[in-house]
């Protein structure tokens, strides 16, 4: 009897990121293959250059058609993890190629991250967010500060519960992009909104939820009340440094816990 390959594993990481889908269509035949495929290839289960197993030998493994395998492959191909080659077959692209925005192949790096990949998400953020608070500062309307302000307020009364917090948290950070007066950066407010979720997902077991960061969301505000273009840049950068530090604990924690726990299993 020959042996009979094993399934290809689900992936370990969240389904559900600030309450939200990680993947719309994740329940749908293809969107497994898009999911279990996708998360294998960003964990480094399929490097870049590896050729994957043939059209028939996924499809068995996975359990679906060729026509649904063909499907989630191109969704795959779309976000430039993988490309077919005549008579070579499917093979994964290097990461330089890979859109890294993409919301799904943010959630499945972040299932485990590193330092360095908490590293990477807040550069993004100091690069994009300082220079918004800044324009927000200088062209906001009063009553786009008083939307922005509704929303602290909303923060403020859900600090305790991290979960209830990252939405108003998320629409905190997009309205500095959105109330910029520039169409161009304004657009990006949902194409970071993954990463800006993951981020808050990462440090969402903070002791004591997060009305610790409060003062610094306030003093944002603050800012950009009084038009102060540099003191909004400033505080920012304050807010996201302290963010990037609460995720580096956090981080740390985890890994003495899992220390804790292979010790006792040993």
């Amino acid at each position: 009897m020959k042996n009979r390959r094993k399934p290809l594993p689900s992936p370990t990481g969240e389904r559900f990121i600030g309450g939200r889908p990680a993947r719309a269509g994740a329940g749908s035949l293809h969107g497994m293959v898009v999911e279990r495929l996708g998360f294998l290839i960003a964990s480094g289960e399929f490097k870049a250059g590896d050729v994957l197993p043939n059209a028939d030998e996924l499809s068995a493994r996975l359990g679906v058609g060729r026509s649904v395998l063909r499907e989630g492959l191109k969704v795959l191909s779309g976000k430039g993890m993988i490309e077919a080659r005549p008579k070579t077959g499917t093979r994964v692209r290097p990461r330089s190629e890979w859109n890294h925005l993409d919301p799904d192949l943010l959630a499945w790096r972040y299932a485990s991250p590193d330092p360095e990949d908490v590293a990477s998400i807040f550069d993004l953020r100091r690069a994009i967010e300082p220079a918004a608070a800044a324009l927000c500062a200088k062209r906001a309307t009063p009553q786009q500060i008083a939307e922005i302000e509704a929303v602290l307020q909303e923060m403020e009364a859900t600090a305790d519960d991290s979960d209830r917090f990252a939405a108003p948290d998320l629409a905190f950070h997009q309205a500095l992009l959105r109330y910029t007066g520039n169409e161009l950066i304004a657009s990006l407010a949902s194409v970071v909104e993954m990463a800006l979720l993951i981020s808050f997902r990462l440090s969402d077991d903070n002791y004591g939820g997060q009305r610790h960061s409060m003062p610094q969301h306030r003093a944002v505000l603050e800012r950009i009340e009084a038009r102060d273009e540099e003191g909004a840049r400033l505080a920012v950068i304050d807010l996201l440094n302290n963010a990037e530090a609460d995720v580096r604990r956090v981080l740390e924690r985890r890994g003495k816990r899992a220390a804790r726990s292979q010790k006792a299993g040993a």
